[in-house]
């Protein structure tokens, strides 16, 4: 039974882990129960939600995220903390770093089959004509030629009858793992999802130097030689970039430069146009030009069958892309149009919460057809799906050219709307 008594804030009856709150908003007081762990963390978790318009719980068992204890609670009091508890944008990249990647993880493959295997289901090379000593870019299809997933590709150094270690959105490691075992019927190989006990990614970068290809035939040139049993890449997705290292766990890069985290990689991500997982790459929705995936070195037109080929070969040949992934920019709609894409920290749009259903790009103040979707963002940047001639000037075959200079777009969910504007990485191949 809960205790009918009304009590001031916080009280102590009888045992440590009962207690008591009274909550008074709007002269309506609630008695409500709380178990603890010993902790009161999960009380200002309970009275967070609770001045969030949560209907009255008479009873908690668990709640979610703790958050730092508050000696004294009133409705004003909470409101302003709250606010100030809103968590920050990260830092803009600094210009050398690493950093752990944990939304990615390892799929190994093992087994004299392993490379015959791959060979048939990935849109990259892995049996050219110079040897693989390092790590490349890919993508798996479906049938229909759309991703399942994109990914690096390691030699496994390990690995005793040849073997291959795949980079993966660490979401989506079982399933593309139950994937491989489904299709592989009598092929001779072990899959096994490395542990991230085991393994970690790091991408490391420094400024904009290293040499770099504007890819269109998928390119297996211009390795980095790796360590002895280094294993690793050049990330060659975009100018910049870095390199890609899998080190056991608990090991980091032996290198002088700063240690950040992977919300400024997503920045720095973002700020060159690269989209990575499947929360920007649609899982069975998202076609390899339209991603990029070309541009960043995924595909070799010149390689022999694989499962998604003919939509990706017919679209190469045909030439007709029509949307293309876009760095983007959110602004006021009071202020004037960006001239180039800055990432702005101090920006809280709260674009952090919006998906693909619940955004839409639109011209500002004109009606028409939709000019994109927003895949994801941080601050004042982000990723979208862009539709090139309406929201840039270019051109695709056999489109009319909507685009005019000076065009504005807005952005445009729940009850909020900014104004965006797309910008084309200088990297992107415009022929």
């Amino acid at each position: 039974m809960v205790n009918k008594s009304l009590l001031q804030n916080k009280e102590e009856v009888g045992a440590s882990k009962t207690r008591f709150l009274l909550i008074n908003r709007g002269n309506r007081p609630h008695s409500i129960l709380l178990n603890f762990l010993e902790k009161d963390h999960l009380l200002n978790s309970f009275i967070k939600a609770y001045n969030t318009k949560m209907k009255p719980l008479r009873t908690l068992n668990c709640l979610a995220r703790p958050i730092f204890r508050t000696p004294y609670i009133c409705n004003n009091c909470l409101h302003t903390s709250t606010r100030l508890q809103r968590p920050s944008n990260p830092a803009p990249p600094p210009s050398s770093a690493y950093t752990l990647l944990p939304s990615r993880r390892i799929i190994s493959l093992s087994g004299p089959d392993a490379t015959h295997y791959l060979q048939g289901v990935i849109t990259a090379n892995l049996s050219p004509a110079v040897a693989r000593t390092s790590g490349f870019y890919a993508a798996f299809l479906n049938a229909q030629g759309r991703i399942l997933n994109d990914v690096f590709i390691y030699p496994d150094p390990k690995a005793e009858a040849g073997g291959w270690l795949i980079e993966v959105d660490s979401e989506e490691a079982e399933r593309l793992a139950k994937h491989i075992r489904r299709y592989k019927l009598r092929a001779k190989f072990e899959v096994r999802v490395v542990g991230q006990e085991e393994m970690g990614v790091w991408s490391l970068w420094e400024g904009e130097e290293g040499p770099w290809t504007q890819h269109s035939l998928g390119e297996a040139g211009g390795e980095r030689k790796l360590r002895g049993e280094e294993v690793g890449c050049g990330d060659k997705r975009a100018p910049g970039m870095g390199r890609r290292l899998l080190l056991p766990w608990g090991k980091k890069p032996e290198m002088d430069m700063e240690e950040t985290t992977e919300d400024v990689y997503r920045v720095r991500r973002y700020l060159k146009g690269v989209p990575e997982g499947q929360k920007e790459l649609i899982r069975e929705a998202a076609l390899p030009q339209e991603s990029n995936v070309d541009f960043m070195g995924g595909v070799d037109y010149r390689k022999g069958c694989y499962v998604g080929q003919e939509l990706t070969i017919r679209t190469h040949h045909t030439g007709v892309v029509r949307k293309r992934i876009l760095p983007v920019m959110l602004y006021e709609k009071d202020t004037p149009m960006p001239q180039s894409l800055e990432y702005l920290p101090e920006s809280h749009f709260g674009v952090e919460g919006i998906t693909e259903d619940t955004a839409s790009i639109g011209r500002f103040e004109k009606r028409g057809r939709s000019a994109g979707k927003w895949l994801t963002g941080v601050g004042n940047i982000g990723l979208g799906l862009c539709r090139l001639e309406i929201m840039t000037d270019i051109q695709a075959q056999g489109e009319g050219a909507g685009y005019k200079e000076g065009d504005e777009f807005t952005l445009n969910w729940d009850d909020k709307q900014m104004k965006i504007k797309a910008f084309v990485p200088p990297w992107h191949l415009t022929k």
